[in-house]
């Protein structure tokens, strides 16, 4: 399409593809939507990007980053079914990650029916330069349908300044107090004469109390992406020391079908039930170890040891539910180490084939994502990530370790002898 185009689109679940080519000298970018009325968003939750990855109405979410040879796709599904009806405009942009849109190449957006799979729109970007944000196209009503429209417009101001055009608040960088200036020493006087004690008159009855209005948090846009290159970050260098620790894992299966069977004499498809486990192994100071899984219903608790806990089960990779699990840092203190890690219960007999994305969103700090490798062995199960406790310091590492269990040896036993924990294993059923 070229810019300024439009085109007719579906009213159904649409998956909005950004590409681009990777290379030396390639910065990262990111994909994002804002969800508009009367051209601004309504309040700071419809805007959907990597540190809030699904709207409310559970109409849009951000289902994360793959690497595919040589190019690099961050992806938003959009089902416009969905979208409520006060919504006029879906916004779809992009936000490079240190450097311009003019050092990234064959960058484009391409919307796809995400049930047949088909192409119904799409944008090659060009003659970008110093831009640092990019409104690439947008989803607007037209008479009682959709329609798509080809935008290409720049911001040299980054995401911020994108966001902050669409009416989204904004946290700023936190700003050193300054230093209050010297106090003089105390001068010793006699103590004042009191005055006489005079009764106040009686008081009416008392005002009804007013609580204040609840504040609302601005949108956090900061974010550290975890490589190969550089796998690790400091928890307390971030100030994400205390409060809920989310941990999300979201992925895409490309292959739709996991083979073909017959039924009446003729060919049908067989959709595969994939289900995935999202697991920590834990161990805490006063030498205590466990697993938080749901097999054997080991769901944790964050009020208690190990303040680990495992919100659900899920087998469609939606970020908006799925596989989470939340540790709560304000224990901090009792953890030694966490290994989270993923296992393949049903449905696969590998990780092949399968974009995830790991996602670690502090209660406060920046939030911390990384993508998985793709996986080029018979593996069943994954360790993603290490928070170590050093003593003074809580660690991230990436891990996106691919093990493979001996025969017989299940998922859980592999992962505990490759980091040496230690543990007795039984069988067990969710």
């Amino acid at each position: 399409m070229p810019k300024g185009s439009n085109t007719p689109v579906p009213t159904t679940a649409l998956r909005v593809e950004l590409g681009w080519r990777s290379g030396p000298g390639v910065p990262d970018a990111d994909a994002s939507a804002l969800l508009l009325v009367g051209g601004k968003v309504r309040s700071d939750g419809d805007f959907v990007f990597y540190n809030q990855p699904a709207h409310s109405s559970g109409a849009v979410r951000h289902e994360g980053k793959r690497v595919d040879g040589g190019r690099i796709t961050d992806t938003l599904l959009v089902d416009l079914a969905r979208v409520e009806p006060a919504i006029e405009t879906v916004v779809l942009a992009a936000s490079a990650d240190g450097g311009t849109f003019g050092q990234v190449p064959d960058l484009y957006v391409e919307v796809r029916d995400a049930v047949r799979n088909t192409v119904a729109a799409r944008f090659d970007s060009t003659g970008a330069s110093v831009e640092t944000a990019f409104v690439l196209g947008e989803f607007y009503r037209r008479q009682g349908a959709w329609k798509f429209r080809a935008v290409g417009q720049g911001y040299g101001s980054g995401l911020e300044g994108l966001a902050t055009d669409f009416g989204i608040t904004v946290d700023e960088p936190r700003r050193a107090a300054p230093t209050p200036p010297p106090v003089a020493p105390p001068v010793t006087v006699p103590p004042p004469v009191a005055p006489p004690v005079t009764m106040p008159p009686p008081a009416g009855p008392p005002a009804p109390f007013q609580p204040p209005p609840p504040a609302t948090a601005p949108v956090r846009l900061s974010k550290i992406t975890l490589t190969k290159a550089a796998p690790a970050v400091s928890l307390t260098k971030q100030g994400g020391t205390s409060g809920a620790m989310r941990v999300n894992l979201n992925w895409q299966i490309r292959k739709q079908f996991s083979g073909w069977g017959s039924k009446g004499g003729r060919a049908v498809a067989r959709h595969a039930d994939l289900d995935l486990d999202l697991c920590a192994l834990y161990e805490l100071g006063d030498g205590s170890k466990g697993v938080v899984q749901a097999l054997g219903n080991a769901f944790g608790s964050l009020q208690r040891p190990p303040y680990i806990h495992l919100d659900g089960d899920d087998r469609t990779g939606a970020v908006s539910s799925g596989e989470n699990l939340t540790i709560n840092l304000d224990h901090k203190q009792a953890f030694r180490r966490i290994l989270v890690f993923v296992t393949i219960y049903e449905g696969a007999r590998s990780f092949a084939d399968l974009h995830a994305t790991v996602t670690l969103q502090p209660q406060y700090g920046a939030a911390i994502d990384f993508s998985l490798d793709e996986c080029t062995v018979p593996s069943t199960v994954c360790a993603l990530a290490l928070i170590t406790n050093t003593g003074d310091d809580l660690v991230v590492q990436r891990e996106a370790r691919y093990l493979v269990p001996e025969r017989g040896v299940s998922p859980q036993r592999t992962v505990d002898h490759a980091y040496a924990w230690g543990m007795n294993w039984t069988p067990g059923k969710k």
